[in-house]
């Protein structure tokens, strides 16, 4: 608690002599548990990167109202929550129904680079922090919860993901404890509906587990090699692909093959060419940069981003992104 009390004042100190400089220095230590905010609020990486500097230029232009009657920490949160229900309000966007007629295709969804870590703090140390389960960053969850309207989806991060009180909750988006309670029982069901049923429950911010490595460098080896049976026999029999922002999903090991079995084959433009895949971690998932050369050409040019959900011993979802996501990842433009 003395270290919340110290920021406050020091920020308190700041506004007083309008001291930009020193305001901005404690505000960008927020910076990155902000971003896994407005990440999940959103779904998207951009928009969560632009937002939260929409939010920390809002702070600074309205830090007169700053008075000290909450921490520092929960000021910069309400004024991100409205910057991005703001957003939402001005741009509505539904999930779009996938190959199964439910509505879970989310065609803004971005991955988040893990080498951009949320920080952890411990109860003890900063009273209104929680370490963060690993399942409430990964593209599953995003994903579900992109179903909530959004200030039920702001309700259900705070109370469920942040560990915010009621109260608190309440006093954040200026309504009364009794909405925040409606608000959050009308959400959980809706968030159950729509994650996966064998979600593997992992409350932990720790390194990809050795089977994850396994899996992830079995699928490297895969398309290096562009071995299809050695590919299938990564799957689960009812494996998904999408391939956001692309309207296309398939779902069971036998449409998911024939799909990369297709656009590998003599066919295909890619058919001759040679593969490197770069192992990342997004979203606290094993996943693959894809890199591939062409013949004739001098330099493997970015492919795709397959980002992997794993249960047991058995890939069962991939989500396939565009290679403009290779940015965030602070990968290379082209591999030689």
């Amino acid at each position: 608690m003395d270290g919340l009390v110290s920021v406050d004042g020091e920020v308190s100190a700041a506004v007083r002599a309008a001291d930009g400089e020193a305001f901005g220095g404690l505000a960008e230590r927020y910076r990155p548990e902000l971003r896994v905010y407005c990440y999940r609020m959103l779904g998207s990486y951009d928009e969560a990167e632009d937002l939260v500097q929409e939010a920390l230029l809002r702070a600074w232009r309205y830090r007169g109202s700053f008075q000290g009657r909450s921490t520092f920490r929960a000021w910069l949160y309400r004024i991100a929550t409205n910057v991005c229900l703001d957003f939402l309000d001005r741009h509505p966007r539904q999930p779009r129904p996938g190959g199964t007629g439910r509505p879970t295709e989310v065609p803004w969804l971005q991955p988040y680079p893990d080498r951009l870590p949320e920080p952890v703090a411990a109860r003890e140390a900063e009273p209104e922090a929680v370490a963060v389960a690993r399942e409430t960053i990964e593209l599953a969850f995003v994903v579900a919860i992109q179903h909530l309207p959004p200030r039920q989806r702001a309700v259900l991060i705070l109370r469920d993901v942040l560990g915010w009180s009621a109260a608190e909750t309440a006093t954040l988006l200026e309504t009364s404890v009794a909405a925040v309670k409606s608000a959050l029982q009308r959400a959980r069901p809706v968030l159950r509906e729509h994650l996966p049923e064998r979600r593997a429950v992992q409350a932990t911010a720790a390194p990809l587990a050795e089977r994850e490595r396994e899996l992830l460098r079995r699928f490297m080896a895969a398309h290096e090699r562009a071995d299809m049976a050695a590919f299938a026999d990564l799957l689960s029999e009812d494996v998904r692909l999408s391939m956001p922002p692309l309207p296309y999903s398939f779902a069971g090991r036998a449409a998911v093959v024939a799909f990369v079995e297709d656009a590998l084959g003599s066919g295909s433009p890619l058919h001759r060419g040679q593969w490197r895949g770069v192992p990342v971690v997004a979203n606290r998932q094993p996943a693959m940069a894809g890199y591939i050369r062409l013949p004739g050409e001098p330099a493997y040019e970015p492919q795709v981003l397959d980002v992997l959900r794993v249960e047991g011993t058995r890939i069962t979802e991939i989500v396939a992104f565009e290679p403009g996501v290779f940015g965030a990842f602070g990968l290379p433009a082209i591999l030689l």
